[in-house]
């Protein structure tokens, strides 16, 4: 979806940069942030369990060496607990902290150029580099914080589930592939049969910051000694 410079200003929260801080305005309009978009034919989503991470990042390096990511920034991230328990018997909760590939996704509301898009096919929240003009808005819309701009290709860059290289492969995304302890299931949501249905059909699930109405589609099961 494409959106006017007009449009975004005139609609759900103006993104105003003063002394190099985001601010955002809000204003009124028919639309929220949040707004309506299709799916796709596929619609890809993600499951991290949280009882079976163990922390060792090899999703970090595996997405880093296949997606070309340089140093400095990141794709995702596995965020550690304060530590748990009394020593001897102390442990961490690890959690994802990645695109969400929200089914209404406000990056792709305040994007002025049509850079920011879900992909009609897959439902894959995407970006065109090349219509970028590094105006942050989607940034500072992203309720999850996730985005940033790629010093390489100077664009806003974020997970996009490996489409551009391990999907288009046929392969799992590198994060899934690379996992030791199978703590990622990666799959289509709108395929009852697929194996991240069965996940989801069969464990507790919780997504963050639902009540925003993005629709995440990244579900995490969690950690059974620890609270969401």
């Amino acid at each position: 979806m494409s959106c006017s410079r007009r449009h975004f200003l005139a609609g759900s929260g103006a993104v105003i940069f003063t002394t190099g801080v985001a601010t955002t305005s809000l204003m009124s309009s028919k639309k929220t942030l949040a707004y309506s978009m299709e799916d796709g034919t596929k619609r890809y989503g993600m499951v991290h369990d949280e009882n079976a991470c163990i922390g060792c990042t090899a999703c970090t390096e595996a997405c880093r060496e296949v997606n070309s990511v340089p140093e400095g920034v990141s794709r995702l991230e596995i965020i550690r607990s304060e530590p748990r328990g009394e020593f001897p018997d102390v442990d961490y909760r690890f959690t994802r902290k990645s695109c969400q590939h929200c089914e209404n996704a406000p990056c792709v509301m305040v994007c002025p150029t049509g850079a920011a898009y879900k992909d009609e096919k897959t439902g894959i929240v995407d970006v065109h580099n090349e219509k970028c003009v590094g105006c942050g808005y989607c940034l500072a819309a992203c309720p999850y914080q996730v985005r940033f701009f790629n010093p390489v290709t100077k664009s806003a860059d974020k997970c996009d589930f490996c489409r551009e290289t391990n999907l288009a492969q046929g392969k799992q995304p590198a994060c899934v592939e690379s996992c030791p302890t199978k703590a990622l299931i990666f799959g289509d949501l709108n395929d009852k049969d697929s194996e991240i249905n069965t996940v989801l059909n069969n464990n507790p699930v919780y997504r963050d910051k639902v009540d925003l109405g993005t629709k995440p589609k990244l579900y995490k099961i969690p950690n059974k000694k620890g609270e969401i």
